[in-house]
């Protein structure tokens, strides 16, 4: 697959916001927020304009984790809008999370890698899906599933999801339109029972892939961020 490259669950996911954590001791708030500043730096570095949801969606946004290459250039990252995903099953009780994470991958052709050894696929709307998918399921948990037993169905979902990213024509995607800065944009789509995945390319090359849960992506749009607004 054309990917920028093959990222773990957690990355895609984009677990940590710039705002962080903080942990019992100094120490472990001194790690989050360095690792929160690094994140805002990423964002505001990138090359490309990063995506999010358009202005009607009025509830709250948090940068995530971005992605870079060897050579510390920001490939992708993840901009979450509504609630905070957390890693929980339908058993877990309480109200269903709604939530949107959408994912930016820049524009990049086939090229050599830093070192000179290989090739780098271009990025594609496969990149972006699967990105995304692999997102989703870092937030997942099926109630059946026994604890000691979740790092390997991540595993196996993950790979499948590796798959399906790979086959956007295949017969577990469908088609929507949605606006990309007002412009209706062709996107490819998959439900599971884990929530949805979408991805799809804007008109100046840019890649988009989002997932979610309790919110219904055939009403979103997508637009530019600045994501100036959201770095403290």
């Amino acid at each position: 697959m054309a990917t920028t490259s093959r990222v773990t669950a957690q990355d895609a996911a984009g677990d940590e916001s710039v705002q962080g954590g903080s942990g019992p001791r100094a120490t472990q708030g001194g790690t989050a927020a360095a690792a929160a500043r690094r994140t805002a730096d990423g964002f505001l570095s990138a090359g490309f304009p990063w995506y999010g949801l358009d202005e009607v969606f009025t509830g709250p946004r948090r940068l995530m984790q971005v992605g870079t290459a060897a050579d510390g250039t920001v490939q992708h990252g993840a901009i979450g809008h509504g609630d905070e995903p957390s890693i929980r099953s339908e058993a877990a009780g309480g109200e269903k999370e709604r939530f949107a994470v959408v994912v930016t991958v820049a524009a990049s052709p086939l090229r050599h890698s830093g070192d000179g050894t290989g090739v780098l696929d271009a990025t594609t709307a496969s990149s972006a899906a699967w990105l995304a998918g692999s997102g989703l399921l870092a937030h997942t948990w099926p109630p059946q599933l026994d604890h000691s037993l979740r790092d390997d169905w991540l595993d196996q979902q993950t790979e499948t999801a590796f798959e399906l990213a790979d086959d956007l024509a295949g017969p577990a995607w469908s088609t929507l339109s949605l606006p990309v800065d007002g412009v209706p944009t062709p996107f490819h789509y998959r439900e599971s029972e884990f929530g949805w995945v979408l991805a799809g390319t804007t008109d100046n090359g840019v890649h988009i892939g989002a997932y979610g849960r309790g919110m219904s992506a055939y009403g979103l749009g997508f637009s530019v961020m600045d994501v100036s607004a959201y770095v403290d």
